[in-house]
């Protein structure tokens, strides 16, 4: 059984027991989340519509959080001096997912 959830503005698909990067969340170290998922597979069942969704639900936990790669960046204009240098570095909290459940 896997599902597909949508956090962070971004999809991902996700198994019993799997960990993954998620954009950070407002939780703790060990706090449960939850995830409205977007598609559930089971075997030879797929659920997809809304209706269909509605007892759906994808529960994890937070195991920590990290961060990702420096993104650096640098804007240049020619003919009037003009540049400048930034930086990004995106904070991801470390999820594992617990729990796939889906109404009967």
């Amino acid at each position: 059984m896997y599902a597909v959830i949508k956090t962070g503005g971004k999809q991902q698909r996700v198994t019993e027991g799997q960990r993954l990067d998620v954009e950070l969340l407002g939780a703790q170290v060990g706090e449960a989340v939850s995830f409205a998922p977007v598609l559930v597979v089971d075997g030879e069942t797929v659920l997809a519509t809304p209706s269909e969704l509605r007892g759906a639900q994808v529960a994890g936990r937070v195991v920590g959080e990290r961060k990702g790669p420096k993104v650096r960046g640098f804007v240049y204009k020619p003919k009037t001096r003009g540049r400048r240098r930034w930086g990004h570095r995106q904070r991801y909290s470390t999820v594992e997912v617990t729990a796939i459940t889906r109404e009967v």
